[in-house]
Order: C-alpha cells, then structure tokens, then sequence
C-alpha cells in the first residue's frame, strides 16, 4: 500500500519523532510506513487521519499488484 504520510508530515514541518509522539508510536514505525516496509492497524491508520485531518483513503492508497 502507497501513503502520503511522508508526504503530509513533511508539509506540517513534524519529524518523524515528533509524529510517532502524536501517535504515540515509534519513529521507527513512522520511518516503516513512509517507506512502505509496514501497512497501520486500522486503528493507527485512523490516528494518522486525525493528525492531519483527512480521511484515511485520501492518505493510504491501495496498489493492485495482480
């Protein structure tokens, strides 16, 4: 699964620190989701929305790899 987290913190001007605290997750899970090496639970992803106001599938977009 592609996502605009990266993308979307980068644009608050958040480290992945300072998000993973908001999230209250690692930045080493953050760093796992920007690169695509880890997809949220579906509870994280609705945190992740919250933080930045948008709804998840605006956030996290599904690949099709058949």
């Amino acid at each position: 699964m592609k996502s605009r987290v990266r993308e979307l913190r980068e644009a608050q001007g958040w480290s992945q620190a300072q998000l993973g605290e908001r999230l209250e997750v690692s930045r080493q899970t953050i760093n796992a989701i920007e690169t695509g090496k880890y997809d949220p639970s579906l509870p994280l992803a609705f945190r992740i929305a919250r933080a930045f106001g948008e709804p998840i599938e605006s956030i996290f977009l599904f690949e099709d790899v058949s």
